[in-house]
């Protein structure tokens, strides 16, 4: 098999994305990338279309198209949508990433294995899961798939229910309209983690061939298992027998934020008992798109997300306003004070409201033990720590940054003793029955806290001002700069660099004493900058 283009045609434009690279127009990295797909037989049916960019001068294109080959992050690979490239999700990126969780699950088990496969509302999510179903099939595992939309938190779920040996969730969570993602899981539930992660992505850049199957036929042979109702039953009963409070009395507006939301969140509520909860129209659609959330960006971090929820919610007298973002794992509220405005909570205020109310039910029902344990990673507040210490309760603390952690560290310890699981980013989790954040099991216990606390005339506002006399006033916030594809890279690992050889030594009057690297996992003195004394080491 070859590329199409004779050895003469493929040498001339090899040498134009050569000089392209001497003039600046392709990075080295692209250049290499690209070359790989004219010059490789499992790429020919892109090199008309290359070449037709090559010869349009359209490196700009191009350059997108190829400067990276996505990576595995803390949540899977992600990207902007593509026709072809490396650094885009297409189809095939996503064939890519199938067959290298197949062949590496294959290197692990050769006997074969079980895979589940779900998606969310985005552009072109049913077309990427079919074609992850049909690859993973075509190398022998027995697939289950969700034929239409459905929650993160819900796969990570039916991994465990299912007994699959990995999972595959279609879904680029929060991302604008123009991305999508490849969430990969192993037998836990949980996201791949090292050193899966990493020989997972050696399995994707040497894939070359990718066989596949017809989706169909494939169905009618058994080899794709359509799965649907029995395990959305299930993952409902698992959250709702998680309820710790009879109190239902309080009137909430939830928006799905046009995702899935609908299919778990509102559903558990439903089947909690919660009947005087509204779904909002304009956000109800599922729709790739999100065309009635402020500027197509529909992440329930941004405040102004709220805006047209808001608006419904004073006309309608709602006590509260909960939205998920499009792959219902992260949840957002907003509470409605005394003079009738709304105020949005943080992730780790509600996160600190969330295991405050789980410890103090649990407490008074005698169901926690000395082995009991809260788990958060390094960017959460430190107020849960303090709330959950106030309760006997350990914590596990300065996990890296990816709620990946926080079910490795349910697996390691036992889910059995693991309480709550929070992230700032409006990730939670309790309960053993997934290794993801739920916006679900977050929706159920922020409306019972509501619903007890409105029986004493208080709001969610004034129990988190209770939590602050009690343990201590925690101040936060945040900002995000972007910066957008190679020279985007460039920059953030410059100021890494720069950060990690010149960190700061002080900061609004305050002088540093040591910086902790968590890249190096050292602790250093300042302002040396060199690795401190035995007795002061991190421990991980």
């Amino acid at each position: 098999m070859s590329t199409g283009l004779s050895d003469q045609a493929l040498a001339e434009y090899l040498q134009k994305v050569d000089a392209a690279v001497a003039d600046g127009k392709l990075s080295t990295t692209a250049a290499e990338n690209l070359k790989r797909w004219l010059s490789e037989p499992p790429y020919a049916e892109y090199v008309g279309r290359l070449t037709s960019w090559i010869d349009a001068g359209q490196f700009d294109q191009l350059q997108e198209a190829f400067w990276e080959v996505i990576p595995f992050g803390t949540g899977g690979r992600r990207g902007p949508m593509g026709d072809l490239g490396t650094a885009t999700v297409n189809p095939r990126t996503i064939a890519e990433s199938a067959h290298g969780v197949a062949v590496y699950l294959k290197q692990q088990k050769p006997s074969g294995g079980r895979a589940v496969v779900a998606h969310d509302t985005r552009n072109r999510s049913p077309e990427f899961a079919r074609i992850t179903a049909c690859t993973l099939a075509a190398n022998g595992l027995k697939v289950f798939f969700f034929p239409s939309h459905r929650a993160t938190p819900e796969l990570s779920f039916a991994v465990r229910y299912l007994k699959c040996d990995v999972g595959v969730m279609i879904s680029a969570s929060h991302n604008p309209p123009s991305d999508n993602g490849f969430k990969a899981y192993w037998d836990t539930g949980c996201q791949v983690l090292p050193p899966h992660d990493q020989e997972i992505i050696k399995c994707v850049y040497a894939a070359k061939e990718i066989p596949t199957v017809d989706f169909d036929a494939a169905v009618q042979d058994g080899r794709i298992v359509i799965v649907g109702e029995e395990v959305d039953d299930a993952y409902i009963k698992a959250v709702t027998g998680l309820s710790l409070s009879s109190a239902r009395q309080v009137r909430a507006l939830y928006t799905p934020l046009h995702g899935v939301g609908e299919t778990s969140v509102y559903r558990v509520l439903q089947a909690a008992g919660f009947t005087d909860t509204e779904v909002f129209e304009l956000q109800r659609e599922p729709n790739g798109d999100f065309p009635n959330v402020p500027d197509h960006f529909p992440n329930p971090e941004r405040q102004q997300v709220f805006g047209p929820a808001i608006e419904h919610a004073q006309q309608a007298g709602h006590d509260l306003i909960l939205a998920s973002d499009p792959d219902a794992d992260r949840l957002a509220v907003a509470v409605r004070r005394a003079d009738g405005r709304f105020v949005c909570l943080t992730g780790n205020q509600l996160g600190a409201l969330l295991v405050d109310y789980i410890l103090r039910k649990r407490s008074a029902a005698g169901s926690l033990s000395e082995k009991s344990y809260v788990v958060e990673t390094l960017v959460t507040t430190p107020l849960i720590a303090a709330i959950a210490r106030a309760y006997q309760v350990d914590v596990v603390s300065d996990l890296l940054v990816g709620f990946k952690y926080i079910g490795q560290t349910m697996d390691q310890r036992g889910a059995e003793d693991f309480v709550f699981g929070a992230e700032e980013s409006l990730g939670y989790l309790a309960g053993d029955y997934c290794r993801d954040k739920d916006a679900a099991i977050a929706a159920l216990y922020t409306m019972e806290l509501a619903a007890e606390l409105l029986r004493q005339n208080k709001t969610l506002l004034d129990r988190l001002d209770e939590l602050y006399v009690q343990h201590g006033y925690y101040a936060e916030s945040q900002q995000s700069i972007v910066c957008k594809g190679d020279r985007g890279r460039q920059q953030i690992e410059g100021l890494m660099t720069r950060l990690r050889s010149q960190p700061p030594e002080e900061l609004s009057g305050w002088t540093f004493t040591a910086v902790r690297d968590y890249k190096t996992r050292e602790v250093r003195r300042l302002p040396e900058n060199q690795r401190s004394c035995r007795g002061l080491k991190a421990t991980y």
